[in-house]
């Protein structure tokens, strides 16, 4: 992606000749076609001075493109490969919110659920579910598998003593409660421990 161009005194010359509303159009004209590549219709004086000023405009997008051996492209236009930039620091970390559990949540969940009073979740019992979810599992998942264990006659017999925020943090587990389907779990209580 092109970051800055060379903006000749002619491009200013030209610009002050115009009104404020041509002006506009020209200069328009002029980052676009420096930035995507794309050549704007134009009428009038804006047309004339754009004109007159196309050859050193062509020649700066040649030598960025020689240089580069990457044509210009619009950006509303899809390309057929990947960009060739890393994502930004915040599209970054929007991805990690979303590869995240809200551990505060998860944590109140399962103490509402089975009328616990646990009071933090430990690094190791953190780490094992960054590796479920890297394993493959989902949030959905491992908030079904919660809800399931909650309706389960021998985790209500045991006054549910196993089920734990490390018990849920086994694959095990939740291959085995996750998609239990003959359970009713309308009434649940479903919590948010997934990052907005």
């Amino acid at each position: 992606m092109r970051k800055t161009f060379n903006f000749y005194r002619s491009y200013w010359d030209v610009a002050n000749e115009l009104n404020d509303k041509d002006r506009l159009a020209f200069y328009d004209a002029l980052m676009k076609r420096q930035f995507t590549g794309v050549e704007t219709d134009l009428d009038g004086m804006v047309k004339f001075a754009y004109l007159s000023q196309k050859h050193s405009i062509d020649r700066q997008i040649e030598g960025y493109e020689n240089k580069t051996k990457e044509p210009l492209q619009d950006p509303t236009e899809g390309g057929t490969q990947g960009g060739i930039e890393a994502p930004t620091v915040q599209l970054k970390e929007k991805e990690k919110e979303k590869e995240e559990v809200n551990y505060q949540a998860l944590l109140e969940f399962v103490n509402k659920t089975f009328s616990r009073n646990f009071k933090v979740v430990n690094n190791t019992v953190k780490n094992k579910y960054k590796l479920l979810l890297k394993q493959g599992y989902t949030k959905e998942q491992i908030s079904s598998a919660i809800k399931n264990c909650k309706l389960n006659k021998y985790h209500i017999e045991n006054n549910y003593q196993y089920c734990t925020l490390e018990f849920f943090s086994r694959p095990e587990t939740i291959d085995k409660y996750s998609d239990v389907s003959e359970i009713n779990n309308s009434n649940v209580y479903t919590p948010n421990i997934i990052h907005e």
